[in-house]
């Protein structure tokens, strides 16, 4: 088990490493920032002055080097914007988007396996159907899109939340039903496909055969053996809430890493969206991580495996 949980740290550590190098390289071919910090009417002299004490007039290698080196001491820079620490400005965001991530994680999961369970159970009835077409629904509408529509109807319509800003719970609400709502969707289609898949083995007619009732044979036996592949589900989930905060964050004004970076992205603020990338990146790899450990606790056939 120690060996395997260093070769997938080893493993994550060079995905975040891959990722990192991609984004540092790719926002400086989007264009200079000195551009954009110069006063209005700066002479030729000025520009190139400022970019060189900013560093931007070296090669790239060098300069990837020296972003590395200060990485390695845990220096992650000052924001060309906001001239303050990137660290600092980071973490000040980072509450909000885990807040976000964990409304929309919440209603993922509250929603889909329940619905996921009901559809397996119920296969072939009007619930099925019924429930099929709001999981599709859910998947179907664009985060944006159901964003702007909780907008119209909770926030103008009907006034009961608030449209944007984070103030308090209430302002939590909206924002996480439109980003959980594909989670939702998944959560739903797999535990359904993972407990029609139990359902069928021979251990469920067995339990049938001594006197359970389906639902007690469901309840007892088929949802501990169905939660593996609902568990890496989980994981993936995590990482792609995160990234679908972007949007999401956007769209509702949330003061979170999303937010944050596109603002950076806008402004050419190359160290904050390193750095929000590089925990987005950690983040998703360590979930990974974690679903690794618990299969082995979920299910001791795959420890014995190991």
């Amino acid at each position: 088990m120690i060996g395997h949980i260093a070769s997938r740290l080893g493993q994550a550590l060079l995905a975040s490493f891959g990722v990192l190098t991609i984004v540092f390289f790719i926002m400086r071919l989007s264009g200079d920032p000195t551009l954009l910090l110069v006063p209005e009417g700066a002479s030729l002299e000025q520009i190139n002055q400022l970019r060189h004490q900013l560093g931007f007039d070296r090669p790239l290698p060098i300069q990837f080097a020296a972003y590395l080196g200060d990485l390695a001491r845990l220096d992650f820079g000052e924001s060309l914007v906001q001239r303050a620490p990137v660290l600092g400005i980071v973490a000040e965001r980072i509450p909000y988007t885990v807040a976000l991530a964990s409304g929309a994680l919440l209603v993922a999961i509250g929603i889909g396996i329940p619905a996921g369970i009901v559809m397996a159970v119920a296969r072939g009835t009007w619930l099925e159907r019924a429930l099929a077409g709001f999981v599709l629904a859910g998947q179907s509408l664009p985060t944006f899109w159901s964003g702007i529509l909780l907008i119209l109807l909770f926030g103008v319509t009907l006034g009961w939340l608030p449209t944007s800003g984070a103030d308090g719970i209430a302002s939590l609400i909206m924002p996480s039903l439109a980003l959980g709502a594909v989670g939702m969707s998944t959560f739903a289609r797999m535990t359904r496909i993972a407990v029609l898949d139990e359902l069928s083995r021979d251990y469920v007619t067995a339990a049938r055969a001594r006197g359970l009732s389906r639902g007690q044979a469901v309840v007892g036996h088929v949802l501990r053996n169905a939660a593996v592949p609902v568990v890496t589900i989980a994981a993936l989930e995590i990482g792609n809430l995160l990234a679908g905060a972007v949007i999401v964050e956007t769209v509702f004004a949330w003061p979170g890493i999303g937010q944050l970076a596109i603002q950076s992205i806008q402004s050419r603020d190359f160290l904050v969206v390193q750095t929000v990338v590089l925990f987005v990146s950690l983040v998703y790899v360590a979930t990974n991580l974690l679903a690794d450990l618990l299969y082995a606790l979920i299910d001791p056939r795959i420890r014995m495996g190991a």
